[in-house]
């Protein structure tokens, strides 16, 4: 809850909601909270674990919270809330305006070989997005693939599909990225070192991430005496996938800096000092990672997929080959190479600055309340 100079009873009253608050959903909430001060704010905030009993069982946590029986002027739920069955179990909710904050969807997230297959998370995912006023995206790739995936999902359902359901969700649908803060636009102490870049993959350490996919392409600059220093850091998990071994001992000898940093300040720095930020994701709905690091300073370098497309420039985008570990490590390399030899400069991704998408944010939430006082008048 934040404090404001505003008297409390003219303040507008914000319920946020985060169902499985991951490192990038906490981020982009304090973000929120911190933007927009003046408002009152209160946070309902569950642990990142246990994806399945969260993302059906939020609703049901939740039930006996004394805010929800409170009255909003807002509700922003994030795409992990059961916010239709939010809406069930709180009727007196139902006619206050309601944002669903898609950091990622459920259509579209490549299932671990670990995980059995199931309908529940999409089918929350969907319900939440026809409860909600607006739904809205970190990116354009995520927008898309909800829907097509969400069309596709229905399509296979044997009857009972109401019509223009997709049409509804496209036309409440609108894009807002997290926002990236203004302090790492600052510009980077020195120039890239070319003649030994220092590369940087800076992603959480799971398999959706292509760390099998980093190795090769390590594997393949070392086959073709390419000089590098590396630095591999990211949020960890007690269990990752092995490849990760396999590279701090096969490039050792060239790491700078291994493992998660506690410090924002040690990360920030370390963005500042890397030359190249690497991808190797097959998942990746904004990338906030890769945008921190170009806002830094950094060249990017990441496959020809996902969200990528709308920031990273083309010259800095490999060939998709997600079928073929090898190929697209090749594909990697060679665009490195023809990087260095070209050496271009960084392109800081300007429209995600938070000092710019606070205002899209501010125009979405009035927009909203004042759509809503106008109904009940």
């Amino acid at each position: 809850m934040n404090d404001s100079l505003q008297p409390p009873e003219n303040r507008l009253r914000i319920l946020l909601l985060s169902g499985y608050d991951a490192a990038s959903h906490k981020r982009w909430r304090e973000q929120l909270t911190g933007l927009f001060g003046d408002y009152h704010w209160q946070t309902l905030a569950l642990p990142p674990r246990y994806f399945r009993w969260r993302i059906r069982g939020n609703a049901l946590t939740w039930l006996n919270e004394p805010c929800l029986k409170e009255s909003w002027d807002l509700i922003i739920a994030t795409s992990m809330v059961d916010l239709a069955t939010l809406k069930g179990l709180h009727p007196q909710l139902a006619y206050t305006p309601c944002v669903l904050y898609m950091h990622e969807n459920q259509f579209a997230f490549p299932m671990s070989r670990k995980q059995n297959s199931s309908a529940e998370p999409q089918m929350v995912n969907l319900y939440s997005a026809i409860s909600a006023d607006c739904v809205v995206f970190n990116s354009a790739w995520n927008r898309d693939s909800f829907l097509s995936g969400a069309r596709d999902f229905l399509d296979n359902m044997p009857d009972g599909v109401p019509e223009g359901l997709i049409t509804g969700l496209r036309e409440k649908s609108r894009v807002l990225p997290v926002p990236i803060e203004d302090r790492l636009f600052a510009g980077r102490p020195g120039t890239i070192n070319w003649a030994c870049p220092h590369l940087l993959w800076n992603h959480r350490w799971e398999y959706d991430k292509g760390p099998d996919r980093l190795l090769k392409l390590l594997q393949t600059l070392e086959k073709r005496s390419v000089p590098f220093r590396l630095s591999v850091v990211g949020e960890q998990f007690r269990n990752h996938p092995p490849a990760f071994e396999q590279i701090h001992q096969q490039f050792e000898s060239r790491i700078e800096q291994w493992g998660f940093l506690e410090s924002r300040q040690a990360y920030d720095r370390l963005l500042a000092r890397a030359d190249i930020v690497l991808s190797t994701a097959l998942h990746d709905f904004q990338g906030l990672s890769m945008l921190e690091a170009m806002a830094s300073g950094c060249i990017p370098l990441a496959p020809d997929r996902l969200a990528y497309r709308e920031y990273v420039p083309e010259v800095c985008r490999y060939a998709s080959v997600e079928e073929n570990v090898e190929l697209e490590a090749e594909a990697a390399v060679n665009c490195l190479q023809n990087l260095i030899q070209r050496q271009p400069p960084h392109s800081q991704p300007e429209p995600w600055r938070a000092s710019l998408l606070a205002d899209q944010y501010q125009r979405l939430f009035s927009g909203l309340i004042h759509a809503s006082c106008d109904d009940l008048q």
